[in-house]
This record gives C-alpha cells, structure tokens and sequence, in this order.
C-alpha cells in the first residue's frame, strides 16, 4: 500500500529563539524597541547571512515542494550546524567612538571639569590636607600626653636614681680631694693646754706629719710620739682643713708632794712625777707613805682621799701619812687631826668633815681637837 506524501517525513527540528536585538543609544535613537525592516525586507544577521527565522521558512517551504525525501532531510539536519557556525563565529569589532565600544573596551573618555570646579577641587584637596596635618599633630601631641602620663612614676623612679648617682659620685669626688689631693695637706700644728709641756718640743716631735694629707695622717704615730711626754695626761687632736692640726693637751696635775732627797718632787694621783722642785710647794699636801712605792696600795688610797676633798678644804691640808690602804691620817695647817681610815665613801667623809670643823669654828675655834671621820655616819670632834 502506498503511504501519502509526507506521512513517513519526520517532524520538524525545534527552531531556536530568534537574538534580540540589541538597541543602540545614539542621540538621535528615538525608539527603544527594534529597528523595523523597510520595503518588507526580512532583518540579516551581523554578517550579512540569513537569520534564523529564515531559516525556518525556508525549511517550511521545502518540505511543502515535491523533492525527494532524502533532499528535505538534508536540508533540515544541516540548518542546525550552520546556524551554530553563524552563533560562534567572532563578531566584528565596533568603530571607535560607539557607545559598545566605550562599554566593552578602552577606557572612556576623560572629560576635563570646567576651570572653576578644578580651583575649587584644588581649594579643597589643600584644606583636606590643612586639617589632616592638623589631626596628625593634635593625635601626637595626645599621644605624647598619655606617654608622659603612663611613664610618670618610671620618670620619677629615672630622677630619683640619677639624683642618688650624682650624690654618690660627689661624695667620692669630695673624699677623693681629701685623701689625695695635697690641697688638704697638713702645714700647720697648733698645740693648746700647756703649761709646764713644752709647746715647741711637742710640735717638733709631730714634724713627720707635715705635708701629708689631713686624711691620712698617722694617729698612731701622733700617740707614740706623745707618749714620751709624761706630763701629758690626755690630749685630743682636731683637724682644722686646709691645713692645720690642732692638738689640745690636758697635763697632769700634781696632789702631793714627795720628799726626794735633798728636794721634793710633785706627784700626780697615777704617781708619776710631774715636777722636781728644791723647796716645797705651798698648797700641795705634804705626802708620807712610809717608804713605799707611789704606785703601791697606799699611795692610791691617799690620792683618792686628796681628789675627794673640796678644794678649799684641800688647801688646808698639811701632811697626810699612810702605812696602808686604811689608816690615812690628815694633818691640818691649824693644828687639827682628821682619822679618815680607808678610801671608802670618800666623798661622804668629806661632807662630814667639812661639817664637823664648821661646827667646832663656832664653839670653840681655839680648841685643839681631832676629827674621825672613819664612821662617816658618827662623825667624832675630840678634845686633844
């Protein structure tokens, strides 16, 4: 049986979706939709060639015409890959100038602003800059602030450490200067409190000390030289800067006198003899010991009374004798006798005896008596 005409044609391929077209916006483009076609010609592609929808008629009026089968099939496979052909095939490139060209390509046109807008965006980049220095001065003056401020106690800390340095290196400095610099040397001795040592003696004998030093003077060289003095009892030395030494004696004072011969010779309360004299001294008490030594028991004894009594009342003493510690006797200038016995409470005696001779010297001051003082707390006046 024989199949009518088109019964066994296969059916038409999908045709694609025609481009939109696309608008151009030139300046005297009034319509925004596509450009119609004049004189009822169909639009062409970019190239020239047939659109698709051409194409698509074209296919329509072939398989209306009575070609073979084979023709028509042809036909329609082979739209398909020329319109792919046209799709992919590089688009020529648009005049310089056109707004697609501007969009997609190069950079745009630059367009210079007018003459008063540029002084005026100048005006205003200077101002920004004005006010930018002037934040970036404020925000390091505040920083600077906040650093003092966070750093005070560091600071102080800093100050207080550099103050005790420089306190520190001053005092070196200063005893530097004194212990070597011969600006401080020693020149001058002065010597004080003499009466029976020899001043000049006494500064000859610290001559080694001249041009040391006032630091670095010997002070055990100055004692042993003084040593050899034996009326000297104490002495204090004082450095007076620049350059003198003043040396301040204390002398030994004599309490008694000794008999020595054909001479007396006045004794300290150590027993060292201060002084040898041919006759007696008026107002220093006459002092017998009976032979033994002036650094015995006796002696002390004797001259711890004597440095007991007042000294009024020790002018008045003549003689003292002594065999031992405790029988000191006293013999007055007037004629009185004082039985004292041993040193104890010395000064307590004392008192008493000053007391009992004021007490006779209102009685009966022409009496001859004895004072015993040896119970200074029943003191005794006896009729001789």
């Amino acid at each position: 049986m024989k199949r009518p005409d088109g019964f066994d044609e296969p059916e038409a391929a999908e045709v694609a979706p025609a481009a939109p077209s696309r608008r151009r916006r030139g300046r005297d483009a009034d319509a925004t939709g596509p450009v119609p076609v004049v004189g009822g010609a169909r639009p062409r592609g970019e190239n020239g060639g047939a659109t698709i929808a051409d194409r698509a008629d074209d296919a329509s009026r072939a398989s209306s015409s009575p070609s073979s089968l084979r023709d028509r099939l042809g036909t329609v496979a082979g739209a398909p890959s020329a319109l792919r052909g046209r799709l992919t095939k590089p688009a020529p490139p648009e005049p310089a100038g056109s707004p697609r060209a501007t969009a997609v390509g190069s950079e745009p046109p630059r367009i210079d602003a007018p003459d008063g807008t540029a002084a005026e965006a100048r005006e205003r980049a200077v101002a920004a800059r004005r006010q930018a220095r002037r934040a970036s001065s404020e925000r390091r003056r505040v920083e600077r602030v906040e650093v003092r401020r966070f750093t005070r106690r560091s600071r102080h800390r800093r100050a207080t450490l550099v103050s005790l340095g420089a306190v520190v290196l001053l005092l070196v400095a200063s005893v530097a200067v004194a212990v070597f610099s011969p600006l401080l040397s020693l020149q001058t001795i002065r010597v004080e409190g003499t009466d029976r040592v020899d001043a000049s003696a006494v500064r000859t004998a610290l001559d080694g000390q001249i041009g040391t030093p006032l630091a670095l003077i010997d002070f055990d060289e100055v004692t042993r030289e003084l040593a050899a003095f034996p009326l000297i009892a104490s002495y204090v030395t004082e450095t007076a800067p620049p350059h003198t030494l003043v040396v301040r004696i204390q002398e030994r004072q004599p309490v008694a006198t000794v008999a020595a011969g054909d001479g007396f010779e006045l004794v300290d309360p150590a027993g060292v003899v201060v002084q040898r004299l041919d006759a007696r001294q008026e107002g220093v008490p006459l002092v017998d010991v009976g032979g033994a030594a002036l650094d015995g028991p006796a002696y002390r004894s004797v001259a711890e009374v004597l440095l007991a009594l007042p000294v009024t009342l020790r002018s008045t003493v003549g003689t003292v004798t002594a065999s031992t510690a405790d029988d000191v006797t006293l013999q007055l200038t007037s004629g009185e006798r004082v039985v004292w016995g041993s040193a104890d409470e010395s000064a307590k005696k004392a008192q008493v005896l000053a007391g009992l001779i004021a007490d006779q010297a209102r009685r009966d001051p022409g009496a001859s008596v004895e004072y015993d003082v040896s119970a200074p707390d029943n003191g005794i006046i006896r009729t001789r």
